[in-house]
């Protein structure tokens, strides 16, 4: 058995950043799904936040971890994977801040503007939690799905600027944080630009099975909840 275990919601594109990566880096594990098994006992006394995907590592202080770029990060830093996650400090700024990025600023819109479509629970607080009517809940994801185009085109400009990947010649952990991420837009029938389009068709092309194959869970889930 592995010593390294992951334990993943499969529709999720959070995990599917990690189910990813792991694949892509040809690190071994055990994958768990871990549907139903958040709110157990167990699962509490692991991950007292009950957040996926979560990485048991024994070698870790707590033996556990979430948060998917986090997890990336340590395993990389772990297996010396700089293919993934540059060991010069510049190079390395600039996948920390295109991850930290889309998990500040470009992941609440789409989580705003998907969660609906997917029928997934809103954080609280959110209008789609909330007692607003239907018609205010939807302006509201339709709101958030007209400011995506703002941060997607940073990437355009900033983080690619005109190259292939982040940073790199090949993919790195901020491109399959990334390209994970836009995966949902499809539940709400996003256009993505052509930029965008070419760009998710190069991190697919570049990773090969180890992003179709995950990527299959989330795209089938998407499938099953659409009118």
């Amino acid at each position: 058995m592995s010593a390294t275990k992951i334990h993943v919601l499969p529709p999720s594109v959070n995990n599917l950043t990690v189910r990813i990566f792991l694949r892509a880096a040809d690190v071994e594990h055990e994958e768990t799904n871990a549907w139903g098994t958040t709110t157990s006992e167990a699962f509490g006394a692991m991950n007292p936040s009950r957040l996926t995907p979560t990485l048991e590592d024994a070698d870790l202080p707590r033996a556990a971890m979430w948060e998917s770029c986090a997890i990336m990060q340590y395993l990389c830093n772990k297996h010396g994977l700089t293919a993934f996650y540059p060991a010069e400090p510049a190079r390395r700024a600039m996948v920390d801040s295109a991850m930290f990025y889309l998990i500040g600023t470009l992941y609440p819109l789409v989580a705003r503007a998907t969660y609906p479509s997917l029928k997934f629970p809103g954080y609280p607080g959110e209008v789609c939690t909330s007692d607003a009517s239907d018609a205010a809940k939807a302006t509201a994801a339709a709101a958030a799905r007209d400011a995506l185009a703002g941060p997607l085109d940073v990437y355009r400009s900033f983080f690619l600027a005109g190259q292939r990947f982040i940073g790199s010649d090949s993919p790195s952990i901020a491109d399959i944080r990334l390209a994970a991420t836009i995966e949902f837009l499809s539940v709400i029938d996003y256009e993505l630009p052509g930029w965008l389009a070419d760009y998710m068709a190069a991190v697919e092309e570049a990773l090969g099975d180890a992003y179709s194959e995950p990527a299959g869970d989330v795209r089938g889930y998407i499938s099953s909840v659409r009118p």
